[in-house]
């Protein structure tokens, strides 16, 4: 009887909450449900961390292929000839041979340039050098008549020609060849700096 009564009274507060009570299960369903639906989103954030597997070498002059190539790291002067086509008819086979060491490593972002018969005729002779200012070139033609001396050719005399390079120096050098960038007589030969500084618009590298 007296429950009879509590309901009678507050009958229209009890519809409220049950009717609330229904409606919050029901939107818990419908959320679980959209939820179940969508598939989750990662963000991943790339890793800085890990090295390169990757060079990127540009191979130009007397070659099928001239270009810019992407290259496994550790690759060898070889392996990029290969994708570049191989040497074009107008190359000089002689000066390759003698001047470019095929087996030597690659480093990310260098030039190599492979001289045609015709301008080995024209530029050529004893001292046979190259471009090289700068670390990135490897091999080349241009300013070959400017007289440069091949650090990877040149005899103790010739080095000792070179201002700050005495009998040590010119030793040092001879004997960490080969060299694929002007900058490696840093790294290599421990010439220091400033003396490369002064030096490297007179050397070059093939």
């Amino acid at each position: 009887m007296v429950w009879e009564k509590l309901i009678d009274k507050y009958k229209v507060q009890l519809v409220f909450v049950l009717g609330g009570l229904i409606l919050l299960g029901l939107g818990v369903i419908f959320f679980r449900l959209n939820s179940a639906d969508k598939p989750k989103i990662e963000i991943i954030s790339p890793d800085f961390s890990q090295p390169s597997t990757t060079i990127f070498v540009d191979i130009e002059g007397a070659v099928q292929n001239p270009g810019v190539y992407e290259l496994p790291v550790n690759s060898r002067i070889n392996d990029l000839l290969i994708r570049a086509g191989g040497l074009s008819a107008a190359a000089d086979r002689d000066w390759v041979s003698k001047n470019i060491n095929l087996a030597q490593k690659l480093q990310d972002g260098v030039k190599i340039y492979i001289p045609s018969q015709k301008e080995v005729r024209q530029f050529g002779g004893p001292g046979l050098s190259t471009v090289g200012e700068g670390g990135g070139q490897v091999a080349g033609v241009s300013g070959l008549a400017a007289g440069k001396i091949n650090i990877n050719t040149a005899s103790q005399t010739q080095l000792e020609s070179l201002w700050g390079i005495g009998e040590k120096r010119a030793a040092d050098i001879i004997a960490n060849r080969p060299y694929q960038s002007i900058d490696e007589l840093v790294t290599k030969a421990k010439i220091p700096k400033s003396v490369v500084e002064k030096i490297k618009d007179k050397i070059a590298i093939y």
